[in-house]
Parts: structure tokens; C-alpha cells; sequence
């Protein structure tokens, strides 16, 4: 089976900023591109950080209302200076949290639950940045249409890794939901084709009334041979 990678989803031209841009700068390259963060770079090209619109807006947080009360006095030093920062170094949120363009579509996105980081530059083998890859990329793999999904189990899974004669399963995929049905040769690799079919891009769920024709689940139990005393 061929998973779709990072390298596959990601973008590669890369708005990025230095530690010493200015923060209208950065809130211009938003508004110019249309995105709402973006990575913090070193003069090698090196993720150093991230400044998002929620950096920005914590500036708008800290400022006195009419009345002259700070709202923002909640916030612990560090956020404070974050917030009092006006330039990518001190806004930046560190450390970045990246991944490789040879990720599978699954690796990246336990990297962003695991971290629960919304985006992720991604970076080659001496840690540059080569692109960014974000939630929607990653859920570019769910547009998929059922036709290719459908023939990649039935090809590569039932036929190639399982080694069914064509027609022991009838598979059915409704919306990225795949249904399996027919008889296996043993009873063992019903969970082993479940898992198989659910590791294909763009698979949201997998149903089965699979039968099979033996049962090798159940260990075997051995009679013991009578035993005679010498007498």
C-alpha cells in the first residue's frame, strides 16, 4: 500500500519571518497571504519558533480600557512580555514542533495531537525549513473518492498481502466507510484485514460480517496417552 506523505500535503512556499521582524510586519504577512501563523526562522533557514494571530492578539489584551484598568493583568510574566514583545523573537512561541516530508499522513497528525499544535514546519535531515503542513493538508487524504479506495483493498490488501482468491470478500465503500463481507480461510485474519483495510488513506471507519472456513483461535488441546504402570 501506498501512503500519501507530509511531503505529498504540505506547502512548500513558506511565509517565515526573523526574530528581529517587526510585529506590523508580521501582522501585514498575514493579512497579505491570508494565514494566521507562521514559522520564526534563523539566517540558516531553521525553525526557531511560531508566532500565531493569538500572539498578536494578546498585545490587544494587555492594553487599558477607557477607564484605565489593565485587563490583561491575569497573565503570568512570561505571557507579558510575549505580549509586550514587538518583534517575531519575543512573540514567538518556542520550542517549534516540526516534522519530516517522509512522515506518513498519520505520523504528522499524532505529532500534532500529541503536541496539540495546530500546524507543523517541517524540516529536512539538518533541520532547514522545506514547508509547513497543517490540520486541513493532513485532512486532504479524507477527499479521497471511494472507487480508488475500494480498488487499493481490494487489490492490495485482499489480493497482495492476503492472498484471497478474488470474490472470497465483497467490499462496499460508502464515504470513505468500508464494508466487508464474505468468508477467510481462518478466523485469525479477520482483525489482521480490519486493520489492514483501516490504515488505507482516506478510510473513516470499517465494518465487517466476515465468516471463515477454520477456526485457529482456539488452541488445540493434546489428550494425554493413557498411562500403564509396569507391573
Amino acid at each position: 500500500m501506498q501512503h500519501r506523505t507530509v511531503h505529498d500535503v504540505m506547502t512548500q512556499e513558506v511565509v517565515t519571518a526573523h526574530p528581529d521582524t517587526p510585529f506590523k510586519e508580521i501582522a501585514a504577512l498575514f493579512h497579505r497571504n491570508d494565514i494566521t501563523a507562521l514559522p520564526v526562522v534563523d539566517d540558516q533557514r531553521r525553525p526557531v519558533g511560531m508566532v500565531s494571530e493569538a500572539d498578536l492578539i494578546r498585545k490587544e489584551a494587555v492594553l487599558p480600557d477607557p477607564e484605565g484598568r489593565s485587563p490583561g493583568r491575569w497573565l503570568d510574566a512570561r505571557d507579558r512580555a510575549r505580549a509586550e514583545a514587538e518583534t517575531a523573537g519575543g512573540l514567538m512561541t518556542t520550542p517549534v514542533v516540526t516534522a519530516r516530508a517522509g512522515w506518513s499522513v498519520p505520523e504528522a497528525a499524532r505529532q500534532m495531537d500529541r503536541h496539540n499544535v495546530k500546524r507543523l514546519p517541517v524540516v529536512d535531515e539538518v533541520g532547514r525549513l522545506v514547508g509547513i503542513v497543517s490540520r486541513r493538508d493532513l485532512l486532504q487524504v479524507f477527499l479521497r473518492h471511494d472507487a480508488a479506495i475500494r480498488e487499493e483493498i481490494l487489490h492490495d490488501v485482499l489480493g497482495q498481502t492476503l492472498w484471497l482468491a478474488p470474490g472470497d470478500v465483497r467490499v462496499t465503500v460508502d464515504d470513505g466507510v468500508v464494508t466487508l463481507a464474505g468468508r477467510l480461510p481462518r478466523r485469525s485474519l479477520i482483525p489482521v484485514a480490519e486493520r489492514l483495510c483501516r490504515a488505507v488513506d482516506g478510510v473513516v471507519a470499517v465494518h465487517q460480517t466476515l465468516d471463515w472456513t477454520e477456526d485457529d483461535t482456539q488452541p488445540t488441546v493434546e489428550h494425554p496417552r493413557a498411562y500403564h504402570a509396569d507391573r
